[in-house]
């Protein structure tokens, strides 16, 4: 009975948050009359609404644009941080510990705080209309998944990389060749954190972008909905089909890399 109690618990809150996904697609593909009837199964079927926001907007290139700036991202950050988290768990110095509590205590500066520094750096670089801020400052790490990662390399035996410099090894040679592939989990989970940051963010690319063929699909779907959802005769089947092509491409990511995140937390659970 307690099993059953479970399930039917489990069933009633994936219900729960996959409606709304679940409006999202079946908005998309009713027409405008209809879009707001919150009937799960359209009563007319209206798939032209996507040949119509592919037609409205560059969407294929600010979709390539949103895959190249979040794999970039994704990619700066897990090896940034990886090498940082590495030194904090492998090496012992004075005052490593007051070190990365002031890395940590990082996380409770608010983005606003930094925001109009780093625009005037990288407007001094001559880079601030270009993609490159976007996904750059990742190559200094991230104070969480610094965090994240040393846990894990915390988790591996020191004898290990011991018995590698008796060997001969260098510590560039301990981190590629036994850290990296012994937290793959962690940097996984790392990446697609970072991926689906990278892909959702709508503020920095507020900020720097104005060509509009530079635009990734968050600030796109800011210009779509400026455009059919707020001037003029609002056309919201037109920003729901833009909505879904924005976030069908993160839910088959976490798909993909799912057996990774229930590796990682077994992984911790065991250290415990």
């Amino acid at each position: 009975m307690r099993r059953w109690i479970w399930w039917v618990a489990l069933a009633v809150a994936s219900v729960v948050f996959l409606y709304p996904f679940l409006w999202l697609v079946s908005a998309s593909l009713k027409p405008r009359p209809e879009v707001f009837d919150n009937a799960l199964l359209p009563h007319h079927w209206a798939p032209e609404n996507y040949a119509s926001i592919w037609s409205a907007a560059p969407v294929l290139t600010w979709l390539v644009n949103s895959v190249v700036v979040a794999l970039a991202a994704a990619v700066t950050v897990t090896i940034s941080s990886a090498i940082v988290a590495f030194g904090f768990a492998y090496f012992r110095f004075p005052g490593r510990n007051t070190l990365f509590a002031l890395v940590v205590g990082t996380m409770m500066l608010p983005g606003a705080v930094t925001m109009i520094p780093t625009y005037l750096i990288w407007n001094e670089l001559g880079l601030a209309a270009t993609q490159v801020p976007l996904w750059a400052t990742n190559l200094f790490g991230s104070a969480f998944y610094i965090f994240l990662i040393r846990q894990f390399f915390l988790g591996l035996p020191r004898e290990l990389f011991e018995a590698a410099r008796v060997d001969g090894a260098g510590y560039w040679r301990l981190f590629w060749r036994l850290a990296v592939p012994l937290c793959k989990p962690a940097l996984i989970v790392s990446f697609v954190f970072e991926l689906r940051a990278s892909w959702s963010d709508l503020l920095r690319p507020l900020i720097y972008l104005r060509d509009p063929a530079l635009f990734t699909m968050p600030r796109g779907m800011k210009a779509i909905l400026d455009q059919f959802g707020q001037a003029g005769e609002s056309r919201w089947e037109v920003v729901l089909a833009g909505a879904v092509l924005t976030t069908v491409p993160m839910i088959v990511a976490f798909f993909a890399c799912q057996r990774y995140f229930v590796e990682g937390v077994a992984t911790q659970g065991r250290k415990g």
